[in-house]
């Protein structure tokens, strides 16, 4: 057993599951009454009463929010802070419709800072670190509660952005960080050019690296950790719940601390919305208990995950966890009738030997029939032999037979944000 590490609030991070089974109860009903304030909402939460919510089960009763009504609520349709005043307005990244709008107030980004110390200490860091972090700051939400986190700890902060990767690298290393916060495939796009510049990467002090805002699989870290010499950790968040800090994993890697007295969480079944069993895979559903703004109440958030444990964890703290993000239910992709995730063909590419970490799954349409291509970048002399030992695992995990085409490092294209795994070029779905 690990020894008790460090917390930054014990009295929460350790509390005792019945004692804090009985504060999620009272914030819940705190969050609905919130709620009811707002007309919209309340009409939509159907009559339902704080005094009537005695449990989970309770809880359960009440309905479903979606995505599209959050973007038919825009700007302020469903917000509930106005009363306390907004200080400061995020926003997601769709690309269709309105936009998801998360006003917060003075407390909202109080919590916000306090989630995320909650989540750096987690991850091992500390006030006498170095801090550099890389996701974008503006209305995504990354930067801003990255930059609370590390504030709050004490920690120094190098707030670069995103972008411009070489100064990024020189900056890592003249500064001695010891931190890097950034987008899950954003190390990938540091280690590729620092192997294009001839940039020692034994040079930097980096010991931590907190990566979360894409799927990353168990086979992408251990790159990341091999190739950066790091110990990389996993956090959850999104626009919707007030950005990242919902949850970590810790040094036990025995799933992510999601930190129950701000968050409430479920899985349900994706297609029935039914509660599933804990060790079930399902949608994860999200309900805000501390959060003024935008209150949650049962967000489905599309993400794929399962709770593995309600009990106290290795490194003292009590908060179920999480497995790691496994998928979403809109990014299932139908393949003649054969259902899978992107992640499943991450798995298989990214244990072959010289197999780069850039590839892309691209699905054409001609003549009515349908096409699957795998490309994969690969290392300078790696074993053409590798497509074909790609495409019989992908039969025989998938019953998939894809045509797998292996390309010179750098042949894909480099998104400046979020990597492209899947291009679908079919007209009829």
């Amino acid at each position: 057993m690990m020894p008790m590490l460090a917390m930054w609030e014990p009295e929460f991070e350790a509390l005792e599951r019945e004692p804090l089974e009985r504060l999620v109860l009272e914030r819940m009903r705190t969050t609905l009454e919130r709620a009811l304030g707002n007309p919209a909402y309340a009409r939509r939460l159907g009559g339902a009463r704080p005094e009537d919510v005695k449990g989970p089960e309770d809880w359960r009763r009440l309905p479903l929010l979606t995505k599209a009504e959050l973007r038919d609520a825009y700007p302020f349709g469903l917000a509930c802070g106005g009363d306390r005043g907004y200080r400061r307005i995020h926003m997601s990244s769709g690309t269709t419709g309105n936009p998801i709008l998360n006003p917060y107030t003075a407390a909202d980004v109080e919590q916000w800072g306090t989630v995320m110390a909650r989540c750096y200490v987690a991850a091992g860091v500390a006030a006498r670190d170095v801090v550099q972090i890389t996701p974008s700051f503006g209305l995504f939400t990354g930067g801003f509660g990255f930059h609370y986190g590390a504030e709050r700890l004490g920690a120094m902060v190098v707030p670069t952005g995103a972008g411009r990767t070489s100064l990024q690298l020189r900056l890592m290393r003249d500064l001695r960080a010891t931190v890097v916060a950034a987008i899950a495939t954003y190390p990938l796009r540091l280690i590729e050019v620092a192997r294009a510049e001839g940039f020692d990467l034994t040079t930097l002090s980096i010991r931590v690296g907190i990566f979360g805002s894409e799927m990353w699989s168990d086979e992408l870290r251990a790159r990341i950790e091999r190739e950066l010499r790091i110990r990389a950790f996993d956090i959850i968040g999104m626009t919707e719940t007030g950005g990242p800090g919902m949850g970590i994993d810790c040094a036990a890697r025995a799933g992510i601390h999601v930190w129950e007295d701000h968050f409430h969480v479920e899985i349900v079944e994706p297609l029935t919305g039914s509660p599933v069993p804990d060790g079930t895979e399902g949608e994860l559903v999200v309900s805000t208990l501390t959060r003024e703004g935008l209150p949650l109440v049962r967000y489905r958030t599309h993400d794929l995950t399962r709770v593995l444990a309600r009990s106290r964890c290795d490194c003292g703290r009590t908060a179920l966890r999480l497995d790691r993000l496994r998928g979403r239910t809109d990014d299932m992709v139908i393949f003649k009738g054969v259902n899978f995730y992107p992640r499943q063909i991450e798995t298989v590419l990214l244990r072959q030997p010289g197999a780069s970490h850039e590839y892309q799954v691209v699905l054409d349409g001609e003549g009515g029939g349908e096409r699957l291509s795998v490309l994969l970048e690969v290392e300078p002399g790696c074993d053409p032999g590798i497509a074909a030992r790609i495409g019989r695992e992908l039969h025989d995990l998938l019953a998939l037979s894809p045509e797998v085409r292996l390309l010179k490092l750098g042949e894909l294209e480099r998104p400046q944000g979020k990597a492209v795994r899947v291009v679908d070029r079919r007209t009829v779905r």
